[in-house]
């Protein structure tokens, strides 16, 4: 028989065994529950973003380079334009394995475990790299390397069809000059790093340059593209392209011209500018010594920007426009007014002589500037006040801005009156005791040739989006310098020197043509005088002036009686005149009388 005491344990052993098993099952049951909420929260809610950080991990963003704007001539015939390549680059951390995979096009199917030698072996013929040295810039742990540097869209499609992981392209550009050294100082360059040097790829780097777009893409554990996964395409702005009043053919036959003289006569350097009369528009600014873009190194750094904008020097003789403009408009002359000029002529204490040699001379007004007579001319400049000559000088544009775009322009030098001692107060009549570069004095003679009005040059035509749309430059305002009246009689008065002075050289046979030469004394390093600068402006045709052209020569060697700019002037007018297709003069010369 059983003991009583003994079944209550038992009973009492069950009931715990059981109560134990409530609870574990309860336990059981709120870990399953707080697994199933987490599960929720991860697969469904995602509170903590995992999932789109591991997102983010797959994602790879690269960026998009806009393509650089052209820079083209007035005929659209290209100095810059940008060609499209590629750089072939890696995600190191995505390429360490031995073998990889690929989808071949041309099987039309993948291909797997590849061993990562034959596709540095395959890279490595595509590209013309040794493969010892493809593996050093594939393999690390760098998140972007270089692997080839601007390679055609061919040599890309069949680099990224090797298939190593991480391999892919960044779209960019190459900057080629087509035309060479043919403007070379207006246009500059791109230096190989990219960023712009000299000239307007300088200047108007904001206009050309445009705005980088990017490409997000998701790629998986191989490196791989991942297709039809996350892609997002931000599009690059391109930059314009800016469209210029050169011509790029006078362009090439000016800077032909002037170099010729320059070896010629052993100077310094030169230049040509050609600007049209009725517009200011510049369709040449040829210098001597121009750098080629593709290879600005060879060209010594003085001679890297256009020194049409950036030399200023004593322009000398043509100056005395300016100063008979003066004259004409304040009534104190007419183109025959009388004076006697003695071989010496003294006011206050500054005696003033002319370039040749004479005895005492009767000579018109007219006779005076087609002899360039500094004598005469201060007879005529000293009527004017002190501020009245040098706001001429201002009128004309000396020592203003040229604002043509181009950087390192110069303005010159037009000290105030105040400044001026005893003798420069004259030499300004006759171009000495100022500076300015060749375009201040293509400017005056634009002025004249405008029937007295005065325009900017322009450089710039327009900006060309690259949807085409062409946004042209507004033309400048112009201002009234002089009446019509007197620049009729200025145009008559340039003629004369042609045909009766010092501007013979320059005479063309179907055309009437109106001049002025210059003669300066150039200062050297140390501040002396060591050399001269010639200059030739003139314009053409006289009648219905559509042209001016100025030539000029820094210190050229030998006898300053032989040494003749106005034939490159010749040569130049002759060329954009019949180029221009403008119709020869029709009638005459036509002089003032030069003495009486």
């Amino acid at each position: 028989m059983a003991h009583p005491k003994a079944g209550s344990q038992d009973a009492l052993r069950v009931a715990l065994g059981s109560r134990r098993l409530r609870i574990g099952l309860a336990f059981v049951l709120v870990l399953l529950l707080v697994l199933g909420v987490r599960l929720f929260q991860l697969q469904a809610l995602d509170l903590n973003g995992l999932a789109q950080a591991g997102l983010s991990k797959r994602l790879t963003t690269t960026a998009v380079q806009p393509v650089r704007g052209s820079i083209v001539d007035t005929n659209g015939k290209y100095f810059a334009r940008s060609v499209e390549r590629f750089d072939i680059v890696v995600d190191q951390r995505l390429s360490g394995g031995e073998t990889f995979d690929r989808y071949n096009e041309e099987l039309g199917e993948r291909e797997l475990d590849l061993p990562i030698e034959q596709g540095f072996d395959e890279l490595s013929a595509v590209l013309g790299i040794d493969a010892e040295t493809l593996r050093a810039s594939i393999q690390g742990d760098k998140s972007f390397n270089y692997v080839a540097r601007t390679v055609t869209p061919e040599v890309k499609n069949r680099a990224l069809a090797v298939g190593l992981p991480g391999v892919y392209a960044d779209k960019t550009s190459v900057r080629t000059y087509p035309a060479g050294s043919v403007a070379g100082s207006i246009i500059g360059y791109v230096g190989p790093d990219g960023e712009p040097r000299e000239g307007l790829e300088l200047s108007l780097t904001d206009k050309l340059t445009g705005k980088a777009g990017s490409k997000t893409y998701e790629i998986g554990g191989d490196g791989i593209r991942i297709p039809y996964a996350t892609n997002e395409d931000v599009p690059a702005k391109d930059g314009q392209s800016v469209k210029l009043t050169i011509d790029q053919d006078l362009q090439w036959f000016a800077q032909q011209t002037i170099a010729s003289q320059v070896k010629d006569y052993n100077a310094e350097w030169g230049n040509i500018v050609v600007v049209e009369a009725k517009t200011g528009a510049i369709r040449a600014l040829a210098e001597s010594t121009t750098p080629d873009p593709n290879n600005p190194g060879a060209t010594p750094p003085e001679f890297r920007s256009p020194l049409s904008v950036t030399a200023a020097f004593e322009p000398g003789s043509t100056t005395k426009l300016i100063t008979l403009a003066a004259g004409l408009e304040e009534g104190i002359i007419e183109p025959t007014t009388r004076f006697e000029i003695p071989p010496l002529y003294t006011v206050g204490n500054q005696t003033f002589k002319d370039a040749y040699a004479h005895g005492e001379e009767r000579r018109t007004v007219a006779g005076i500037f087609a002899k360039s007579l500094n004598t005469g001319t201060v007879k005529i400049g000293e009527q004017l006040t002190k501020q009245q000559r040098y706001d001429w000088l201002k009128k004309f544009g000396i020592g203003e801005e040229l604002n043509t775009g181009l950087n390192g322009e110069t303005r010159g030098l037009l000290p105030k009156p105040e400044t001026w001692d005893d003798r420069q107060q004259y030499t300004v009549l006759f171009g000495q005791g100022l500076a300015q570069t060749a375009l201040h004095t293509a400017m005056v003679f634009q002025t004249v040739a405008n029937d007295g009005v005065r325009l900017p040059p322009r450089l710039i035509d327009a900006y060309i989006d690259p949807d085409g749309t062409e946004h042209k430059v507004p033309q400048g305002e112009g201002t009234e310098v002089v009446s019509e009246p007197t620049a009729k009689k200025l145009q008559k008065l340039l003629e004369t020197v042609t045909v009766e002075g010092s501007g013979k050289s320059g005479a063309l046979e179907q055309y009437r043509v109106g001049s002025k030469t210059g003669t300066a004394e150039a200062p050297g390093p140390n501040g002396g005088y060591d050399g001269y600068t010639l200059s030739y402006a003139g314009i053409a045709p006289i009648e219905d002036p559509e042209y001016v052209v100025v030539v000029t020569l820094q210190r050229p060697q030998g006898d300053l009686y032989y040494l003749v700019p106005g034939e490159s002037f010749q040569k130049v007018m002759k060329q954009v005149l019949n180029a221009s297709n403008v119709p020869p003069s029709a009638g005459k010369p036509e002089a003032y009388p030069v003495e009486y």
